[in-house]
C-alpha cells in the first residue's frame, strides 16, 4: 500500500515538474506569437488582429536591413565553417591516437570558453590587425566560433566509418582527393548536415560576439533589438513577426529531418526482411 502511494506521489511530482517546464519553455513563445498579430504598436494590450507586422518585414521595415545582415552572415559563416570543419575533421581523424586526442582537446577550448572572453579576444585581434569593423569582421568571428561545433558533429560520423572503405576506393583507382569526395563524404553526410545546422543556429542568434566585432556600420537582429529597446519609440512589432517566422521554419526543419529519418529506418527494416 505504501509503495503504491509512493509511486503515485513520484508520478504526480514528475508530471507536475514536466508541466511546469513545458509552461516555462512554451508560454513565452505563445505570447510572442499572439503579439505578432496584435495591432497595438506600443504595449501589450490587445487592439485587434492584424497581419501588418508580417507585411512590414517585406515593405521597408527598420528591421529589414538587420535581417538581411543576419541571414547573410549566417549563411556565409555556415558554408565556410562547414567546408573547413569537414576538412579539419577528416584531417584530425587521420592522426595517430595521441595527436588526435590533443587536437580534439584544442578544438573543445572555444566551445567551453565564455562568449565574453571570445568576443573580447577577437576584438583585440581585429584591432591589432587594423581591420575595419563591420560585415567582414563579424563573418570571421562567426566562422571562428562555429567551426569547433562543426568538427564535433562530424568526428563521430568519421569514427563509425570503416577505414577499409577508403583503402578499397584507392585500390579501385580513386586518387586520394577523389577517394575523399566519392567514399568518405557520402558516408558522413548526416554529420555534415548536423554540423551545418549547428553552425547556422549558433550564428543566427548570436549577440555577444557580434556586438564586440561589428562596429558602428553593421547591425544584425540581436544588436538592433539591443539598441532600440533602450529607446522604445524605435521598436517595431515586426520583430515579433520575424521571431515567429524563425520559430516556424525551425520546427519545419526538425519535423522534416525526423520524418526523413523515420522513413529511412522503415525502408531499411523492410529491406532486412
Amino acid at each position: 500500500m505504501r509503495k503504491t502511494l509512493r509511486d503515485k506521489l513520484y508520478k504526480t511530482v514528475g508530471l507536475s515538474f514536466t508541466a511546469v517546464t513545458f509552461l516555462l519553455l512554451y508560454v513565452p513563445i505563445l505570447v510572442l506569437i499572439i503579439l505578432s498579430f496584435n495591432d497595438n504598436r506600443r504595449g501589450y494590450a490587445w487592439d485587434g488582429f492584424t497581419l501588418r507586422w508580417y507585411a512590414e518585414l517585406f515593405t521597408g521595415s527598420p528591421l529589414t536591413e538587420p535581417i538581411l545582415n543576419t541571414l547573410g552572415v549566417a549563411l556565409a559563416a555556415t558554408f565556410a565553417s562547414t567546408v573547413l570543419g569537414t576538412l579539419f575533421a577528416i584531417g584530425i581523424n587521420a592522426l595517430e591516437k595521441k595527436k588526435r586526442i590533443r587536437m580534439v582537446v584544442l578544438n573543445n577550448v572555444p566551445v567551453v570558453n565564455p562568449d565574453m572572453v571570445t568576443a573580447i579576444s577577437l576584438m583585440i585581434v581585429f584591432t591589432l590587425l587594423s581591420l575595419s569593423f563591420g560585415f567582414f569582421t563579424v563573418l570571421l568571428a562567426h566562422i571562428f566560433f562555429s567551426l569547433p561545433y562543426v568538427i564535433l558533429s562530424i568526428l563521430p560520423a568519421l569514427r563509425k566509418l570503416d577505414p577499409n572503405l577508403y583503402e578499397a576506393g584507392l585500390d579501385l583507382g580513386c586518387t586520394r582527393r577523389s577517394g575523399i569526395w566519392k567514399v568518405i563524404l557520402p558516408n558522413i553526410t548526416t554529420g555534415i548536415l548536423s554540423g551545418a545546422l549547428m553552425a547556422f543556429t549558433m550564428s543566427i542568434d548570436d549577440f555577444v560576439i557580434t556586438y564586440f566585432t561589428s562596429g558602428a556600420d553593421y547591425m544584425n537582429v540581436s544588436t538592433w533589438l539591443y539598441s532600440v529597446l533602450r529607446l522604445p519609440q524605435g521598436f517595431t512589432p515586426a520583430a515579433y513577426a520575424y521571431n515567429v517566422i524563425i520559430f516556424i521554419v525551425t520546427i519545419a526543419i526538425i519535423l522534416t529531418a525526423n520524418l526523413i529519418k523515420i522513413r529511412k529506418g522503415k525502408n531499411q527494416h523492410e529491406k532486412t526482411f
